[in-house]
């Protein structure tokens, strides 16, 4: 079996690792890649961009893939997944219209409204003053958000009411987040802000039927101590305590159920991956932040050193619509995940920096590649997240110390990480 795993980031190596391990699986092929597929005897790279979805088609064609799984948000909002099935190839995703669930978070925001499915308070705007005054209204903290696509980077908590001022500026006016606006031109988000401790609740769906992946936290603040802007992710563990039994049982039936059933009823039925960020409040009543319709990176990168099951078999049943015909197993320790990104990360990364000291990968710890490339040889930065470092280990206290041993070693210059990934579940 021929698999094709669309994408060139963290997320994309570490589905293309775990589904080179399949029994059935014989070729894994990564389009576009990065350095770290390319130095992987597994995987091996192909040269086509994640949106050139017509070119991506016919390779799965010429190569006769059996199965082709994407990997970025980018690749579903071009229409991947429809051009894919347009010509009868197996492909996990969900098709355009269902990706808006991420693609634009006004869509995502009125979708949760009109299904009743828990969510802050929102409202959007195009008009820059009109946000303006809005914020001025409600005060601070509260929370901006790009409608359209930004790599992890189009979300503001804006702690004082300066900070949100500059964000809608950034967005509406200047686009410094380097936002994909949507049809219509800019438009902003603004939300109230939520308190509580967030998660990331991942599903695979085949439509009707949904089967929960491990849950896991990410730490999206660039510093130590939840402190600096927002990334794209600096690091993320699985499980994550805070999602407990009870909780678990909420989200899948007040927001995971609801969610498939509304998709389905309003036309758009979901297939793939889907990302519920979570708000969990002290009560343990959880509430939806954001959508993402793939995996998240770097959550993808411990979930996957943590499942012991079949990737490729699991993604064969969410495209036949058997996935309730599926049991997964996981590995009962920790995985943690320390991303090391490059000088200027997350708004200007600097890239072309030689990489040195990897260590050998092995089944308790592996390297993820995300922003890397090969130039003449030499392993170089070429992303703002450059590596996931990922260890396993008996507590969040253990994994989280074999992976910073591991970190420490490998250098580049301008090298930045944070030394507290895991933090909240070593303080419980």
């Amino acid at each position: 079996m021929r698999v094709l795993v669309i994408g060139n980031g963290g997320r994309e190596h570490a589905l293309a690792w775990k589904l080179a391990q399949g029994e059935r699986v014989s070729q894994v092929y990564v389009a576009p890649g990065n350095g770290g597929t390319a130095r992987d005897e597994q995987i091996e790279t192909v040269p086509i961009g994640m949106t050139d979805v017509k070119a991506l088609a016919d390779f799965a064609v010429e190569q006769k893939m059996t199965l082709t799984v994407v990997g970025p948000e980018v690749a579903l909002a071009a229409g991947v997944v429809d051009e894919f099935r347009s010509r009868g190839l197996r492909i996990f995703g969900p098709t355009k219209a269902a990706a808006q669930l991420e693609s634009s978070k006004a869509f995502a925001k009125d979708f949760m409204k009109r299904h009743g499915i828990p969510t802050a308070a929102y409202e959007t705007f195009s008009d820059a003053a009109a946000a303006h005054a809005y914020v001025d209204g409600r005060g601070a903290p509260i929370v901006i958000k790009a409608d359209g696509l930004a790599a992890g980077k189009g979300v503001v908590v804006a702690m004082t009411l300066a900070e949100a001022h500059e964000a809608i500026s950034w967005i509406l006016e200047d686009n410094k987040l380097g936002v994909t606006h949507n049809a219509g031109g800019a438009r902003v988000v603004i939300e109230d802000f939520l308190e509580g401790e967030e998660a990331s609740f991942i599903v695979v769906c085949d439509g009707k039927h949904v089967v929960s992946l491990a849950t896991s936290q990410d730490h999206k603040r660039l510093l130590d101590g939840d402190a600096g802007p927002n990334t794209g992710g600096m690091g993320a563990y699985s499980p994550a305590p805070v999602v407990t039994p009870n909780v678990h049982a909420k989200v899948m039936h007040e927001i995971i159920q609801p969610t498939i059933t509304g998709m389905a009823r309003d036309g758009h039925p979901f297939t793939g991956f889907l990302y519920a960020g979570l708000m969990i409040d002290e009560h343990g009543q959880p509430r939806t932040v954001e959508f993402n319709t793939r995996m998240g990176d770097p959550e993808t990168q411990p979930i996957m050193m943590r499942l012991k099951s079949d990737l490729f078999e699991l993604m064969m049943h969410a495209t036949d619509g058997t996935l309730d015909e599926v049991e997964l197993q996981w590995d009962r320790r920790v995985a943690l995940g320390v991303v090391l990104a490059a000088e200027g990360y997350p708004l200007n990364p600097r890239k072309g920096d030689a990489i040195s000291g990897l260590p050998e990968d092995d089944d308790e710890a592996m390297v993820f590649h995300a922003g890397t490339a090969m130039v003449d040889g030499q392993l170089v930065t070429s992303g703002g997240r450059v590596l996931c470092v990922t260890a396993l280990g008996e507590s969040v206290r253990t994994a989280a110390q074999s992976a910073y041993e591991l970190a420490t070693g490998i250098q580049f210059a301008g090298r930045q990480y944070r030394s507290d990934i895991g933090h909240r579940a070593i303080k419980r």
